[in-house]
């Protein structure tokens, strides 16, 4: 047993196995040429954030559009910042919002797939074993440095305007023995094992991000941190073990991990692994005050992947909006294939930003209100309870109580040919709809300025004898009309503009007027079937109290 194997037992004497085994038991995929293996591996130390989201959704594309799978992954090695219920909140946001998850965790707690465990405090045995065998390769030593004395190293490093890091000179231990080593672990040092770096800062690593393209960087020679004292691994080396063996072929992540690449790519090729491939998407901006930035966890609610759930914003809408951030090309398509499932779109990350989109919720509420418009009355009545069930349950209870009434409501200029956009968000409908429902219902009775109060009461005192709950939109427009000339308004609004002074208004001003009557509102859909909703007694007793009110 040479020095470097006796190393190995020392630091590791518990590992019994060797990286064979672990290459045995998590083979290569069986999937078709050109299938992409990709993957989301958020930490669960928060709520789940609109960047992980949209990072999620390019990955989901990628391996879809592909034949290939997407996997969930927690990393959760840094215990201190963990939240409890983070895992859930991030698998049901994912799963929310219409990421299909093929493998890994799809749930808090449950997890499928061949490639696991898919949470990194739960494969401590497949790192450390690896480790294993860098020392036995004399690629891995012990470092027992203090935290204060890697501090004083630092500050002597920035004295002499050197770059930090544990590097050349300044890796203290690099070059440990066997015996140096063993004398500090039976004194009870602790210790870490760090990676000895092969590696030249003079030299340049160069590869091809598939989304930024080619990018050229310092070769790293620090000699990083593999396995903490707590016998944790950093994210730089579990995260190349997991890719490896859960056999990922694209890494798609945030931008801020570029720096980390020529860490990474060493450790793939030192451990003898083949790199995968590395994307980096750059991170959804926003305005402030003329300037961009980052949306932020502290000053954006919108931040949070809940807001748009409480909010009210159907999944599918802000996958669509997303898909605008994700693809330049992307709405070009739209326009050309309308009624398309975005599935069928051909995505490719070189049509991605490589600045950073800007966030636009003005644009986000009109798709929304575009895709909203094109659901069934049934699939509204079906969206709309799911999510007052959960965030708003007076209004669920309320439009459950009869839920053929409320889908009769939900089909009013809906089911037609151009079917009004007035919707953007579930949690604006209590407001819109709320003239059906008696328990929500607010009288307002004010009027346009060119209406006196006293032309409105003698239309709706004379409208309450004609009105007929049977007649068609047309019909039922004639009976108004029917009644302007007694009341000294036009009956046809061209008739009106031709000589406004001989007229008080016109027939459509006197329908909003009964509008006004029956709803509370200046403006609503088709008034015509909204009474025969409202149902003729409602209508008539909403007429008294306006006739009285005014």
């Amino acid at each position: 047993m040479n020095e470097n194997e006796m190393m190995a037992e020392l630091l590791l004497p518990d590992v019994d196995k060797t990286p064979d085994f672990y290459e045995n038991l998590y083979p290569p995929r069986n999937l078709s040429e050109g299938a992409r293996v990709t993957r989301i591996a958020p930490s669960p130390t928060g709520y789940l954030h609109l960047g992980t989201l949209f990072t999620a959704l390019v990955n989901r594309i990628t391996a879809s559009s592909t034949g290939g799978i997407f996997y969930t992954r927690i990393e959760d090695t840094d215990k201190k910042r963990e939240v409890e219920g983070g895992v859930e909140d991030i698998i049901d946001g994912l799963l929310r919002f219409g990421i299909n998850i093929d493998e890994g965790f799809i749930s808090g707690e449950e997890e499928k797939g061949n490639y696991g465990p898919y949470k990194q405090s739960r494969r401590a045995e497949i790192y450390r074993t690896y480790v294993k065998e860098l020392i036995r390769q004399g690629l891995a030593y012990p470092c027992f440095c203090t935290a204060e004395e890697l501090d004083e190293v630092r500050k002597i490093q920035e004295s002499r305007k050197i770059r930090t890091g544990y590097h050349g000179e300044w890796a203290k231990h690099r070059n440990i023995t066997f015996n140096e080593a063993k004398a500090l672990i039976d004194s009870g040092k602790p210790f870490v094992i760090r990676l000895k770096s092969p590696g030249n800062e003079e030299n340049k690593v160069v590869f091809e991000d598939v989304i930024k393209g080619k990018i050229e960087m310092p070769e790293n020679d620090e000699d990083f941190v593999l396995l903490k004292s707590d016998g944790i691994p950093t994210y730089h080396f579990a995260h190349a073990i997991d890719d490896h063996l859960m056999r990922t072929t694209h890494v798609l992540r945030g931008d801020e991990w570029i720096s980390s690449v020529p860490k990474h790519l060493q450790l793939f090729k030192i451990l003898g692994f083949k790199p995968v491939k590395y994307g980096h998407i750059s991170p959804i901006m926003k305005l402030d005050n003329g300037a961009k930035r980052k949306i932020s966890k502290r000053k954006d609610p919108e931040a949070a992947v809940h807001f748009f759930a409480e909010q009210g914003y159907d999944c599918d809408c802000v996958k669509e909006y997303l898909m605008t951030i994700a693809a330049s090309d992307f709405e070009d398509w739209r326009r050309a294939n309308p009624d398309k499932n975005s599935s069928e779109f051909k995505f490719n990350l070189k049509k991605m930003s490589v600045s950073g989109a800007l966030f636009d919720e003005n644009k986000l509420r009109d798709i929304s209100k575009i895709t909203v418009s094109k659901l069934s009355s049934s699939e509204v009545y079906e969206k709309i309870t799911a999510w007052a069930k959960e965030f708003d349950k007076e209004f669920y209870g309320i439009i459950t109580e009869n839920p053929d009434y409320t889908k009769s409501v939900f089909a009013i200029d809906r089911d037609v040919k151009k079917p009004r956009r007035d919707i953007a968000k579930w949690n604006e409908t209590r407001d819109y709809f709320s003239y059906f429902y008696d328990r929500l219902y607010k009288k307002d009775y004010t009027l346009p300025d060119n209406i006196a109060p006293e032309d409105a009461k003698a239309f709706l005192k004379l409208y309450k004898d004609v009105y007929s709950p049977d007649d068609d939109r047309q019909q039922w427009f004639e009976r108004i009309k029917q009644l302007c000339p007694q009341l000294g308004f036009a009956a046809e609004t061209k008739e009106y503009k031709a000589n406004p002074e001989a007229f008080k208004g016109h027939a459509g001003d006197l329908s909003t007027v009964l509008r006004i009557a029956v709803t509370g509102r200046q403006n609503t859909p088709d008034l015509c079937s909204i009474m025969k909703i409202i149902g003729y007694d409602r209508c008539m007793a909403r007429i008294d109290d306006a006739v009285s009110s005014l």
